[in-house]
């Protein structure tokens, strides 16, 4: 078999730019230097590829500094007609054999991905011609028969198969969340109906996920037209009917390619017109156009980038030459490899089954999760729920929360309560945590007294952190027996997990505790068992990124360190991750721990760093990495060593990560939850089990551990799960953060 080392590696980015490019730039750039590899930036996408000359330029460490929070792409990205002939792609080639190179990371569309494979299968043929021309020498051409290709999908679209993420959806989710949140304060203020059309020509991701982060009344999209020749008819008397139950705005959001089970395309304007004629009132139209695209990357789409960019490096060096080109992508919460063509064949299979009005088909290859989206925006689309069947036994279940509040709770109580009620059953509403429930502080709740409760940050039900004890698990038992509750959904952080585990080992003593009970994670500090991620800790970590980011922009100009500390208890989640994504030279984390000979190798880099350009230094502490060397400890050191080189000062960003609207994936997230978690109590009570759970996102899967199993899963001591996914990212967040090359910067020490 042929081997070919890898000389060095070519980067472009090509179609349409999305949030999180520049993230990728900067991890493929300095993960191939700290492997010894050269990287070289392709400008203007494919078009650069094809021009040649200061298209195509080396990159070092600090080209790629400073960029991680930047929207676009800093190295741009075009339209080539020229590459999609053959004489173009023959001078790309050269161009690239020229520069000894022979690796390309392509981040980009569909349309990308193809155009690359095309050019790495021609490679050969391309080659031999211009060895043939003279216009390269056959050394050259010996040096570089194969070419290696790798791919990343960047488009807000989330359009591509292969990856439960593209780099840029989440930035785009976060545009439309909060133009549809402030749109719909202003419309209920005057009791108004707006249209709202997002992007997503031949994908619905967008105004799906939209549609149902922020409580919208009716979504058209792609994959799935209304079933109806009359749905316009039955799309106002739908919404004329949520006025009539106290709706005081209406909010219609529709993607840009949906049409009617005819393939005939619905516009803007045409539903804006249909329900102006029909209703009898103003109507407005919001397109939110390219605004999607724009401005800074969510926290998520940063580290995505981050991961998808350094995978593909390591992909590279590792790849046999000949074997099939890859596209990395997520799956969960973990990086993946796919076939790449695969992958785009089957995306182009989407388009195929809606262009032929096979909308099945188009809805089975988006996959179980976007059709379970789609089954819940149904139901959370309604006017009024389905009535109770004749002779069915309705449950009595109640919603609670516990621990300290988290972005997101409200969104997963909305979620249950109308799952709940729409399956004929009567939901009760728990205030203020446990004691609350002691109290005998319960309501019953209806389908209207949780509308609006999608978008709103906060805990409409209250909670509280105090874990019972003694006498007040007999108060619990009796408020049990007193509202003949039946099962329990506890939405909540730590302490709502000890208690409901406590609950369940005093079964014994307590025979009203023998009812399930499922836990659904809700914590910023991300430090619950059986779970990727808790509902909360995406918000609060894009609060610390929004925080940090202007922070970095006030020190730059002034030579400063600043020494951030965020919250997360004992659990480094926080820590690690928005290091990560803010590109901080210096995590501090309880799981390593702190000693003298760490800060003081951190005041070498810093001073090395400082004397040599550099106008910027950012630490990240978690709040409890160590008990002694303290946030104001390391400020006072840092200030000390670096005498007149830099200030230093702190930021403890405190209770406002905790604050805000829910992000798009935390409201999401917790509707997807809860609704399992309703239909998983449901299931439990018919079957007369008592069996209790808590439910999370693992992998790929949303799975229920035995609620037997929580004290097996945790260290108790510091209250944090034994297995922690993301202290595997530690070594990438290290690589990217240091001053740079490992070679170069041991040398420098």
């Amino acid at each position: 078999m042929t081997t070919q080392s890898t000389s060095r590696i070519g980067i472009l980015t090509s179609g349409g730019d999305a949030q999180g490019m520049n993230a990728a730039v900067r991890a493929v750039v300095r993960t191939a230097l700290d492997r010894g590899v050269e990287v070289y930036a392709i400008f203007e996408g494919y078009e650069g590829l094809v021009q040649g000359s200061d298209f195509i330029r080396p990159m070092d460490w600090d080209s790629v500094g400073g960029i991680i929070h930047r929207g676009g792409t800093i190295i741009g990205t075009a339209r080539s007609e020229a590459f999609r002939t053959r004489a173009g792609r023959l001078q790309a080639a050269r161009n690239l054999i020229e520069r000894d190179i022979d690796s390309l990371v392509i981040i980009g569309g569909d349309g990308s991905l193809t155009g690359a494979n095309i050019f790495r299968q021609e490679w050969s043929g391309l080659i031999a011609e211009l060895v043939e021309k003279g216009e390269i020498t056959p050394e050259k051409a010996q040096a570089h028969p194969h070419l290696r290709i790798v791919g990343l999908v960047g488009s807000i679209d989330n359009d591509m198969f292969g990856t439960d993420m593209t780099i840029g959806a989440d930035s785009a989710l976060h545009r439309i969340t909060e133009a549809i949140d402030a749109i719909s304060s202003t419309a209920a203020s005057h009791q108004r109906t707006f249209v709202v059309k997002v992007m997503g020509r031949n994908c619905g991701y967008l105004a799906l996920m939209g549609g149902l982060a922020t409580g919208a009344d009716w979504v058209l999209i792609p994959e799935n037209p209304p079933a109806v020749d009359n749905w316009r008819e039955v799309m106002c008397a739908r919404l004329k009917a949520g006025r009539q139950a106290g709706r005081r705005d209406s909010i219609v959001v529709i993607a840009e390619g949906a049409r009617d089970r005819y393939g005939n395309y619905i516009g803007s304007t045409e539903v804006a017109n249909t329900l102006e004629k029909t209703l009898g009132e103003e109507v407005r139209v919001t397109v939110l156009g390219h605004v999607q695209r724009g401005g800074a990357p969510s926290a998520f789409d940063r580290n995505l980038g981050t991961l998808l960019g350094h995978a593909a490096v390591e992909t590279l060096l590792s790849a046999d030459p000949l074997s099939e080109p890859q596209l990395i992508g997520l799956r969960g919460n973990r990086i993946t490899h796919s076939p790449l063509m695969e992958c785009v064949e089957k995306t182009h299979a989407v388009a195929e089954a809606i262009q032929n009005h096979d909308y099945e088909t188009a809805m089975n290859l988006r996959g179980t999760s976007f059709i379970e989206a789609f089954q819940t925006l149904l139901t959370m689309l309604r006017v009024l729920p389905h009535p109770p069947q004749e002779g069915q036994r309705r449950l009595r279940l109640a919603v609670i929360h516990a621990g300290a509040p988290a972005p997101g709770m409200n969104a997963a109580v909305r979620a249950a309560v109308r799952i709940g009620i729409d399956r004929g059953h009567i939901m009760l509403g728990v205030r203020n945590g446990f004691p609350g429930l002691a109290e005998g502080a319960i309501q019953e709740m209806d389908w209207m007294s949780v509308n609006g409760w999608a978008s709103r940050g906060g805990c409409e039900l209250g909670t509280s952190r105090r874990v019972p004890s003694g006498a007040d698990f007999y108060a619990i038992a009796r408020a049990i027996e007193d509202h003949q509750i039946e099962g329990i959904l506890m939405i909540g952080g730590w302490a709502g997990y000890e208690t409901a585990y406590q609950i369940l080992t005093l079964r014994d003593n307590y025979p009203a505790f023998n009812i399930p009970i499922v836990c659904l994670p809700a914590s910023i500090n991300n430090n619950l068992p059986g779970s990727d991620l808790s509902i909360g800790a995406d918000t609060a970590l894009n609060n610390i990124v929004e925080a940090v980011d202007k922070i970095k922009d006030s020190a730059v100009a002034l030579r400063r360190v600043f020494v951030v500390e965020v919250m997360g208890r004992h659990c480094g989640y926080l820590a690690l991750m928005s290091g990560l994504s803010t590109g901080a030279e210096r995590v501090y984390l309880h799981e390593e721990g702190v000693t003298l000979k760490d800060l003081q190798a951190d005041v070498e880099a810093l001073n090395y760093g400082f004397k040599h350009g550099k106008r910027l230094g950012l630490m990240i502490r978690n709040e409890n990495a160590n008990d002694v060397y303290d946030t104001p400890f390391m400020c006072k050191l840092f200030e000390e060593e670096g005498r007149d080189l830099y200030d230093v000062r702190q930021s403890i960003l405190g209770h406002l990560q905790q604050g805000g609207n829910p992000s798009p994936f935390d409201r999401i997230q917790a509707t997807r939850l809860a609704t399992r978690s309703i239909n998983y109590l449901i299931e439990q009570v018919e079957s007369g089990s008592g069996q209790s759970a808590f439910i999370g996102l693992q992998g790929k899967e949303i799975k229920f551990h035995n609620l037997e199993d929580f004290p097996r899963m945790v260290d108790l001591k510091f209250q944090r799960p034994k297995q922690q996914w993301w202290m595997d990212l530690r070594p990438i967040a290290r690589l990217l953060a240091q001053p740079g090359p490992k070679n170069q910067f041991e040398t420098r020490q």
